[in-house]
């Protein structure tokens, strides 16, 4: 996981735009299997902004979200939460789920 901990709900809840945020972890298997995928549904959404933010004990982001397993991608559109998956096993269902956020 980048280091986008710096990161804070105040800071999220005002985003302009289409954002994905990924919670999990850098040793955590089923966020290592779902990275292909996601970048293979990303790619086709250059405007979207994609946050990577490592969650686990003390990481308090993840619980504002209510984050219980990973990966889990919350999908924002100006700061609002629009739709959230929780460990994806296929870039047709990110796909759809950035066509709900990402018009352009």
């Amino acid at each position: 996981m980048d280091a986008e901990n710096q990161v804070n709900r105040a800071d999220l809840d005002q985003l302009t735009g289409s954002a994905i945020i990924e919670f999990g972890a850098s040793w955590c298997g089923y966020c290592q299997e779902a990275q292909s995928i996601i970048t293979a549904a990303l790619i086709q959404y250059p405007n979207v902004k994609h946050l990577k933010i490592e969650d686990g004990k003390g990481q308090q982001l993840g619980r504002t979200y209510s984050v219980k397993l990973w990966p889990t991608l919350v999908f924002l559109k100006d700061g609002v939460e629009i739709i959230r998956l929780v460990r994806p096993s296929d870039a047709k269902i990110i796909t759809a789920a950035l066509n709900k956020i990402d018009f352009s």
